[in-house]
């Protein structure tokens, strides 16, 4: 296990090296970023030289991406174009956008393996077919639709929540929120763990644990959905990473403060340096996501060994 964790380790540093020069490369072909910081009056040439020095613009692109990656390893992710430290920036959006996610990931977890167990337990059934139109409903709407339908109901109509987030964020106020940000996901855990289950529910361990004499419910917690959850972790840990990142429209939508939101802001501003200091710890989150999963593997199926 030990060799193995190394060596995922050492695998992840190309990843890695690759991702941000990708997108390092991305954002610097997106436009001028001196100009966007200017707005719609153009630099004067002597402002516009002084703030390509300041940030290191003067220089080749590969040059800039070493010296990028040079202060990012010592904690120094830049300065935004409004003088704000990036790891500030980090600091106030991260632990949002965090909350946010560990609300949606506990809905998939929750009701779409929920769903997915009784589905695949009873398919073919009423209940099956109308979990699964239900679930294709979910995945077809865009969600900024949904997002849009439960503010405008359950906010603005009937008053059940506030329109939108305020800048604590509590856990509370992320609830639906959450469940619009988890709800394709959570379609998806569903039919997934629903079509796991139903191809293992006829494998020879579990009609031998049956035959065996083992109580029902023994055989589904300890045989059966072990088994089956595999799939299913391996979508939720790489959906981690996606959910951060993607958490863009939900954020707008209900005006909240996170990486989505910071992520927008530098889009629209052209801010390199926020940019790319948000995605290179999303790269992170993605890599350390997927590690743990592989870990995981072992725990749920054990005759799954790493060297």
């Amino acid at each position: 296990m030990g060799r193995y964790v190394i060596r995922r380790l050492l695998q992840m540093i190309p990843v890695f090296i690759g991702a941000t020069l990708l997108i390092f490369l991305m954002v610097n072909v997106m436009g001028d970023p001196i100009a966007g910081l200017c707005g719609d009056k153009q630099c004067d040439p002597a402002t516009a030289a002084q703030l390509r020095q300041e940030y290191n613009l003067d220089k080749p692109v590969w040059q800039q991406y070493l010296t990028y990656m040079g202060k990012v390893f010592t904690g120094d992710f830049g300065t935004a174009f409004n003088g704000q430290p990036v790891t500030e920036l980090m600091a106030s959006s991260f632990p949002v956008t965090i909350r946010l996610t560990v609300v949606a990931i506990l809905f998939e977890i929750v009701i779409g393996i929920s769903l997915g167990v009784v589905t695949g337990l009873r398919r073919g059934r009423p209940v099956d077919t109308g979990v699964l139109l239900l679930t294709l409903v979910v995945i077809s709407v865009p969600t900024f639709v949904t997002g849009l339908l439960l503010q405008l109901l359950l906010g603005v109509e009937w008053g059940w929540i506030r329109p939108s987030v305020s800048p604590d964020a509590t856990f509370g106020e992320l609830i639906v929120p959450g469940l619009v940000l988890a709800s394709v996901s959570l379609a998806y855990v569903t039919r997934l763990t629903r079509t796991s289950i139903a191809e293992n529910r006829r494998s020879d361990y579990v009609r031998t644990a049956v035959a065996k004499g083992l109580p029902r419910r023994r055989v589904i917690t300890r045989h059966l959905l072990r088994n089956s959850l595999i799939p299913v972790i391996t979508f939720i840990g790489t959906d981690i990473g996606a959910l951060m990142g993607g958490a863009i429209v939900t954020e707008r939508i209900f005006n909240i403060h996170g990486v989505g939101f910071q992520l927008y802001q530098g889009i629209v501003r052209q801010n390199t340096q926020t940019v790319v200091g948000f995605v290179t710890i999303l790269v992170l989150v993605f890599l350390v996501a997927n590690l743990l999963v592989d870990l995981l593997y072992a725990v749920l199926d054990p005759r799954i060994r790493y060297a």
